[in-house]
């Protein structure tokens, strides 16, 4: 919780700095927010996915993506909701990416079933891209991935990227979203929702290496709605009562994720214009040993900090922090400056890349930096 606190304010004051420097705030409160949502339901066509005794995985997760997209048409007139596949076709995993990153969507859910080699694992769990910090995290990324095998040339797609070997998943797991927590946020919403509401066993939220989740570029979300190997759960999501449930539950806690983004930017943007002023001020007075840097990713392992690990670009500088590696870009003076080097870094290929203070060069809350302009007046 702490760490979404940390990331919500950083969030928040590097969306409010470019706003309340670029147009005024009256004018965006109508289109901010979370505006797209791309439902993926997982497999399709010649890829079947996990098969049970009566049931298939991509027939179970195309029902639930539906049923879940048509609560939010019919209920949140403001969303656009866009299927990854709205069909039982087959659709390759980097496809279903870029069709969420071309819509230039604010949150992206993939639908799927899991499956075991015995009956007795039973429940949900929701994934956001990261680090496999188990054998059953690894091992349900390595069986998603797998469809990859049923594209052509899936060696060049990719990259040579083999779905078998655990070897392939350390590069790909080096690198983590600046978007992971809001990934997380939104995964602990679904499984409140299945817990609470549903009254299935939760798994609990995990991360793991997801192809289709490592090349999205916006908060994304891997659902495993039960396991289709375990009778209860495949009985429970084979049925149409099961498959509402399901999707009620997914469709509530979107509309509580969205209410609490746009909670917190419109409150943003109501201060707008204050605190501007006190920027301006305190950029007149300066205030000693207060930068700002712009991050770009975290990683699990140390990266050398060449510009050609970072997409071009220089001054590039590392930190720790609860046991990851944090890469920031430039060093600046004023939240100004912070916003031209943020647009920088974006331009470069880092989408989600943000602002962080420090002070005396140690990290600190946005909050805490807001409060320093404010008695610097």
């Amino acid at each position: 919780m702490k760490d979404l606190m940390k990331w919500s304010a950083a969030f928040l004051f590097s969306v409010l700095i470019v706003f309340s420097l670029s147009i005024k705030s009256q004018e965006v409160t109508e289109n901010f927010g979370v505006k797209v949502v791309v439902i993926d339901a997982g497999h399709g066509g010649k890829d079947g996915g996990c098969v049970g005794s009566h049931a298939l995985e991509k027939n179970i997760a195309l029902a639930i993506a539906l049923k879940t997209g048509k609560y939010i048409e019919e209920n949140i007139k403001d969303v656009k909701v866009i299927y990854t596949r709205s069909t039982d076709v087959f659709v390759e995993l980097h496809e279903r990416a870029k069709i969420a990153n071309r819509a230039k969507a604010d949150l992206f859910i993939s639908i799927h079933v899991d499956g075991f080699t015995n009956s007795t694992p039973k429940g949900t769990s929701s994934y956001v891209m990261g680090l496999a910090k188990s054998e059953s995290n690894l091992r349900a990324a390595m069986r998603e991935n797998e469809a990859i095998l049923m594209e052509d040339n899936y060696e060049e797609k990719y990259e040579n990227f083999d779905p078998n070997s655990p070897e392939s998943y350390i590069a790909m797991s080096l690198q983590q979203s600046a978007f992971l927590n809001q990934s997380l946020e939104i995964a602990a919403r679904i499984q409140d929702q299945f817990r609470e509401r549903v009254g299935r066993v939760d798994r609990g939220v995990k991360q793991g290496p997801f192809l289709v989740l490592n090349q999205t570029t916006m908060p994304s979300v891997l659902v495993e709605t039960g396991f289709i190997s375990h009778a209860e759960d495949q009985k429970f999501l084979a049925a149409d009562e099961g498959q509402e449930y399901m999707a009620s539950a997914i469709y509530r806690a979107f509309k509580d994720y969205k209410q609490s983004i746009e909670e917190k930017l419109l409150s943003s943007f109501q201060m707008a214009d204050d605190l501007k002023k006190q920027q301006q001020n305190a950029q007149k007075k300066g205030i000693e040993g207060l930068v700002f840097k712009v991050q770009l990713a975290t990683s699990a392992s140390k990266i050398d900090l060449l510009p050609e690990n970072f997409k071009g670009l220089k001054e590039v500088e590392v930190y720790e922090a609860g046991g990851l590696f944090r890469y920031t870009y430039g060093q600046k003076e004023t939240a100004e400056e912070a916003v031209v080097a943020q647009e920088e870094a974006r331009t470069a290929g880092y989408k989600d890349a943000f602002i962080v203070a420090f002070l005396n060069g140690n990290r600190i809350s946005v909050g805490e930096a807001n409060k320093l302009l404010s008695e610097a007046l």
